[in-house]
C-alpha cells in the first residue's frame, strides 16, 4: 500500500503517545497498520521521521524519559520487531447456533483439506457441510470412536459412503477428541460435540485459531493418531 497518510498517521500516533506507554494492544494494532501498508525503506524512514517529531515536540512538556520509550517502541514495531498477531482467535459458547455456524463456515471456507478428530458426528446439519466440502474436492479426513460411529443418527457410515476417508480406534477406550485442523493453517477445539444436542442443550465451548504455536501441534497429533486408526468397517448393508 505504500506509505501512510501523515494525517492518519500523526492522529494514530498521538493516541498511544497520550499516556506515554506504548501498551500491549496498541503494539498489536501499529504492527497491523504497518504489516498491511507493506512499507519500504523509505516509508519506514517516513515513519521514524514522524515518531521522532512528535516525540521532541512532547518533550518539551512532558516527562523526557516517558517519551523517549514510547518512541522506541513504535520503532521497534516498524523495524519488524514483532510478528503479526493471529488473525483469528475466538470464543463461541453454546447452547445456540454460535458454535456450530462458527464450524459450518470454516468447512465453507476450506480450500484443501480438512482432517477432524471427534468423538461423534450426528448433526445433520454439520455432515451436510462435510458432504459439500468433498464435492468441492477438499481431501477430508475423519478420525473417530469406533463405538460412537455405530450409534443411532450417527452421520459417519453416510460420510463414508460418500467417498469421504474415515478411520476409527477400534478400542475399548474412546477417542474422546473433538478438534478439526482447516488447510493446515486453521484449528478448532473444544467440548463441542458435532451433534444437536450440543448446540441446543449442551453447555460447550469452540475455540478457533490460526496461531502456528496452536495448529502445529494439532496437526502433529492428527497425523500420529491417523496412523495409529484402521479404516471404518462399513457393514453390508451400507
Amino acid at each position: 500500500m505504500g506509505s501512510p497518510d501523515r494525517e492518519e498517521l500523526d492522529e494514530m500516533l498521538r493516541r498511544t503517545l497520550d499516556d506515554k506507554r506504548l501498551s500491549r494492544t496498541e503494539k498489536r494494532a501499529l504492527n497491523e497498520v504497518f504489516a498491511d501498508y507493506d512499507l519500504d525503506d523509505d516509508s519506514r524512514a517516513f515513519v521514524r521521521n514522524r515518531v521522532f517529531a512528535m516525540a521532541r515536540e512532547s518533550i518539551r512538556n512532558q516527562e523526557a524519559h516517558k517519551v523517549l520509550e514510547w518512541a522506541e517502541e513504535v520503532i521497534k514495531v516498524v523495524q519488524g520487531g514483532m510478528p503479526r498477531d493471529p488473525t483469528i482467535a475466538d470464543v463461541v459458547f453454546s447452547p445456540g447456533d454460535e458454535c456450530r455456524i462458527r464450524i459450518g463456515r470454516l468447512l465453507k471456507s476450506c480450500t484443501r483439506a480438512a482432517d477432524i478428530c471427534v468423538f461423534t458426528i450426528t448433526d445433520d446439519v454439520l455432515a451436510q457441510h462435510i458432504l459439500d466440502a468433498h464435492a468441492r474436492g477438499v481431501a477430508i479426513r475423519i478420525a473417530t470412536d469406533d463405538e460412537k460411529a455405530a450409534d443411532r443418527g450417527s452421520d459417519i457410515f453416510r460420510l463414508a459412503a460418500a467417498g469421504i476417508t474415515v478411520r476409527t480406534d477400534e478400542s475399548e477406550h474412546h477417542m474422546h477428541h473433538k478438534f478439526a485442523v482447516f488447510d493446515g493453517a486453521t484449528v478448532l477445539t473444544g467440548s463441542y460435540n458435532w451433534t444437536r444436542s450440543a448446540a441446543l442443550h449442551n453447555r460447550e465451548n469452540v475455540v478457533v485459531s490460526d496461531d502456528p504455536k496452536l495448529v502445529g501441534p494439532f496437526q502433529r497429533n492428527f497425523e500420529t493418531l491417523w496412523n495409529s486408526l484402521v479404516p471404518l468397517h462399513m457393514p453390508a448393508s451400507a
